[in-house]
């Protein structure tokens, strides 16, 4: 601290030298010394010396600052007095330095220490890099020292963020910061950046700025908003104007309908700040850059939709007809509402409805045009109603016609209550204002405009002079105005209306040719030599003339194409009046009114041409001058060329006609052919969707096949198959029961069966009698019998049961039907007609109070004649299920029987076998005996051993 009081002491005390020394020192100090805090108060001392030795500073201490600001990040208070330091020798905002020193070029001193300081573009890196620092004592200086190179070399330095990575979305995070100081000073930032810079605008534009100001905007109060709002709306004039994709990005991003409340100006009797004049002047213009005509047709189109679309037109309107609005907001409006229906007919035919809120309701177009004709208003709104009503009509032919029809006799009012836009018009025309005479001459030439129709009828509008003289027709009372020696504005004026009247009208011309005094008048004016001023007039009538050759049509013999031609030879000199006609387009005034379509004019004197006629002239002033040297030969082959043509158009329009219908019947055999291919692809859908379905149908009856099939196999499948044919859980384990009993049956006649067999094995090895083998089958038999007579019994049981739940049913449908002819019978019960009141209410009350209660036991019948229904049906499933199992088991009983049969009659076999044997040995035992052998005793032993063996077979018998 020492040496800093010995510092600033030496300042106030010491010759100039003596601070040069200072400075040095410091800087010694800031490069040599290893303690921070030495570093630190030698710059701060550096930062104080900044502002009034700027030179010095800045000469010996640019290199050593840089340094620190490399160096020493850490130190966020070096760091900001570093920046300070810079941005004090770099600037040229202070105004103390000038004042001290009113000989030095500031301006070139900031702009020499910031080519030093970019140099090396490692420094601008390096400042970016510091923006990323929260600390307000680094961020906000950087912010400033980076705003103050900008304005001192902004092309150079703008290339060097530019190819920084990530260097301007750095500088976009400037506009999230939550300090309102930074986040300002970040606006003016981005402003100088963005400055004609289309690279940087369509980054910054990325980067979401649109969004970010526009919250701003809103946050400060919109159009009651103070600098802020300003700098926003600066900012986005320099991303939006001449940048045909940040303006496409604008309106696709929705950002136009938030433009809306701007423009709610609110209570007409709060005033008007200067803030708000020029935020609402900024605001406007900003409107006007997205709808200007020097963009690209489509894009000024879609946005002026979505103005419309939004409300904004319709906002802009209200602010247009609203009182207390200030003149240059006013006008400015004017201008804007102008460029927005410009070439759209939706908003042209919007503007064309708006009211002014007068008594009566006057139209808009009316309300300006007062203003435009009237003196007394303000040059510069005179010009902006003039270029809205130009705009109103441009490619309008149907506003053109309304405008033109107003001065048609048959639409004119003749109460005189209103005044109309074509009467206003007039006035204008023959007033003693020559700003007036100008104004609605070419506003009335604007209705005309490329179009041929409300050409023809203008001709038909008749003007009253004067008292007691008859009617004189309006292109009549044009050219007496012309030649009566008015002022050079007030004929400059007519002479544009006529030459946008006459061109590509040969009707016109002809009403033109016609009056005999007009040829002359302008022979006459042409041919003179007159001074400068009158030049301008001579050219247009030169231009006048040439259009009434052009487009003669040779109807009248006095005034043919080749009379007017030898005329002009004869009066003028073709040279001369080709001289004569190029004294148009080499006015000074004629190229400056060629370059915008809008009257910008600063004085009155300037108002000599309009852009649209300019238009004109540079379109006809080649076609004249090729016409005027024609010889009337070739005029006749031209006249034979042009028949030709009309002929050949002709047929090409007849062709073109067929082309169309034909393209008509086409794009309807497309549509039909285009709705046969949907219906054949529902077709197919459905077709599909049915084949589809076939094939899950047949799936599935395939599996129930196989079920089915599993169930004749194995009896444990069936069980499923009865639940699902909607048996219930009971019934089933009653059937399943009876299935288990009939098994048992089964198996115990197999096992009876197969005991059968082997008797018969036994007895064909035995040779036993039968008799017992007889009794054992009868007494099968009787089982078999019993078993099926059981079956047929429960059968007889289900059909029963089912009999008489049909009785049931069937009985509950009879009660149906007569509670329904009883409720019938009731509603005719009621009386109509012949009965007294008081009886109807009553039978009326009580059939009402009969018949919910009767619904609704209907109802309940219905619901229980459904569910008797439903348990029909199930019961009708049991039966089938049953009759089913039935058949198996009736089927089962008849292999059995058969069986039994077969063996039956396998054992009778063996007894008659047995039968004949026994015969035989007995015959056998006969002859024995007659021949004489004794075989008693052998025969009685034998006959005893087969006792006992029978005996023996008679006990196992009865164990069987």
């Amino acid at each position: 601290m020492n040496f800093l009081r010995g510092v600033m002491g030496g300042q106030s005390s010491g010759p100039q030298h003596t601070e040069a020394e200072t400075i040095q020192k410091l800087c010694d100090r800031v490069a040599s010394s290893t303690l921070l805090d030495d570093r630190r108060n030698a710059v701060r001392a550096l930062k104080s010396l900044s502002k009034k030795y700027r030179l010095e500073v800045g000469i010996q201490a640019m290199e050593h600052l840089i340094h620190v600001l490399q160096t020493d990040r850490s130190d966020s208070e070096i760091i900001g007095y570093a920046l300070d330091t810079l941005y004090n020798i770099i600037s040229n905002d202070e105004e103390e330095e000038v004042e001290e020193n009113p000989t030095r070029q500031s301006d070139d001193l900031g702009s020499q220490f910031t080519e030093i300081f970019i140099k090396q573009q490692e420094n601008v890196t390096l400042l970016l890099s510091l923006l990323e620092e929260f600390d307000f004592h680094v961020r906000w200086p950087g912010v400033k020292l980076l705003t103050s190179l900008l304005k001192q070399l902004g092309p150079q330095v703008q290339q060097i963020i530019l190819v920084s990575p990530m260097g301007v979305s750095r500088l976009m995070d400037l506009l999230a910061d939550s300090r309102e100081v930074i986040r300002n000073d970040g606006v003016l930032l981005l402003q100088a950046l963005t400055r004609s810079n289309g690279a940087i605008q369509k980054i910054v534009a990325f980067e979401n700025a649109f969004e970010r100001l526009l919250d701003i905007i809103t946050e400060e109060g919109n159009s009651d908003g103070g600098i802020v709002v300003e700098d926003c709306l600066i900012l986005l004039q320099n991303l939006l104007k001449n940048n045909n994709s940040n303006q496409n990005f604008f309106k696709e991003g929705s950002y136009i309908q938030r433009m809306k409340p701007w423009f709610e100006v609110g209570d007409e009797n709060a005033g008007w700040s200067a803030q708000k004049v020029t935020n609402l002047h900024l605001m406007l213009q900003l409107v006007r850059v997205l709808v200007s005509p020097n963009n690209p047709p489509g894009a000024t189109s879609s946005c002026q939709k979505a103005m419309f679309q939004c409300g904004l037109l319709q906002q802009l309107c209200t602010i247009l007809m609203a009182t207390g609005v200030p003149a240059d907001i006013l006008t400015e409006t004017i201008n804007t509402v102008s460029e927005v229906i410009r070439g759209c007919q939706v908003n042209q035919d919007y503007f064309a409805s708006v009211n002014a809120p007068s008594n009566p309701p006057r139209p808009a177009i009316v309300v300006l045009l007062m203003s435009m004709v009237n003196e007394r208003q303000p040059f510069v709104l005179r010009c902006a109603v003039l270029y809205c009503f130009q705009c109103f009509l441009y490619k309008n032919q149907k506003g053109q016609g309304e405008i033109v029809s107003t001065l048609l006799p048959s639409t004119i009012d003749a109460t005189g209550n209103s005044v109309s836009a074509g009467q206003l018009l007039c006035g204008g025309l023959f007033s003693t204002d020559s700003v007036s005479n100008w104004c609605a001459a070419v506003a009335l030439a604007h209705a005309l405009q490329e179009n041929g129709t409300q050409k023809e009828q203008l001709l038909r509008v008749q003007l009253a002079t004067s008292i007691g003289n008859p009617p004189v027709s309006l292109l009549q009372q044009c050219t007496n105005i012309l030649s009566q020696g008015s002022k050079i504005q007030t004929r400059v004026g007519l002479l544009m209306l006529l030459c946008t009247w006459l061109s590509n009208c040969p009707i016109a011309v002809t009403h033109f040719l016609h009056n005999s005094a007009n040829v002359p008048f302008l022979t006459g004016q042409i041919a003179e030599n007159l001074g400068e001023e009158e030049q301008l007039v001579q050219g247009l009538c030169a231009l006048l003339l040439g259009i009434s050759i052009y487009f003669n049509d040779n109807s009248l013999e006095n005034y043919r194409k080749e009379k007017l031609k030898q005329l002009i030879e004869k009066r003028i000199g073709k040279e001369n009046f080709i001289e004569k006609l190029g004294f148009i387009s080499k006015h000074e005034l004629y190229s400056r009114a060629s370059q915008k379509p809008q009257p910008n004019f600063p004085t009155p004197e300037y108002m000599i041409f309009d852009h649209e006629f300019t238009k004109l002239v540079k379109e006809l002033e080649g076609v004249i001058t090729k016409a005027i040297y024609k010889s009337s030969e070739e005029d006749k082959k031209e006249e034979e060329v042009k028949k030709t043509l009309e002929q050949h158009d002709s047929i090409v329009t007849h062709y073109k006609n067929m082309i169309r219908e034909q393209d008509l019947q086409l794009e309807e055999l497309k549509q039909h052919i285009s709705t046969l291919k949907c219906q054949n692809e529902q077709l197919q859908t459905a077709v599909t969707q049915q084949v589809s379905q076939i094939q899950q149908h047949k799936d599935q009856y395939n599996l129930l096949k196989i079920q089915l099939g599993k169930d004749s196999h194995h009896q444990g499948s069936y069980n499923d198959g009865a639940q699902m044919n909607g048996i219930q859980p009971e019934e089933i384990g009653r059937l399943r029961e009876e299935i288990e009993e009939l098994k048992s049956n089964q198996e115990l006649l197999q096992s009876q069966l197969t005991e059968k067999e082997s008797l018969i094995e036994n007895l064909k090895s035995s040779q036993t009698s039968s008799g017992t083998n007889e009794q054992s089958s009868a007494t099968d038999s009787v089982r078999d019998s019993e078993q099926v007579a059981e079956l047929k019994q429960e059968l007889a049981t289900l059909k029963s049961q089912l009999n008489s739940q049909s009785v049931e049913i069937t009985k509950l449908q009879i009660e149906k039907q007569e509670l329904l002819q009883k409720t019938e019978a009731l509603v005719k019960s009621v009386p109509v007609s012949g009965e007294n009141e008081a009886v109807t209410d009553m039978k009326t009350g009580e059939v009402e109070g009969r018949l919910p209660a009767l619904l609704q036991e209907t109802k309940e019948l219905k619901n229980e004649i459904k569910a008797l229904s439903e348990e029909r049906i199930a019961i009708k499933e049991q039966l089938d299920s049953s009759n089913s199992t039935i058949a198996i088991l009736q089927n089962e009983k008849n292999k059995l029987e058969e069986k039994l049969t077969d063996s039956k009659k396998e054992q009778d076999d063996l007894l008659v076998l047995l039968a004949d044997q026994d015969q035989q040995i007995i015959s056998l035992k006969n002859k024995l005996k007659e021949l004489g052998h004794t075989v008693e005793e052998e025969d009685e032993l034998e006959s005893g051993d087969q006792g006992d063996e029978d005996e023996d077979d008679g006990e196992d018998q009865d164990h069987i």
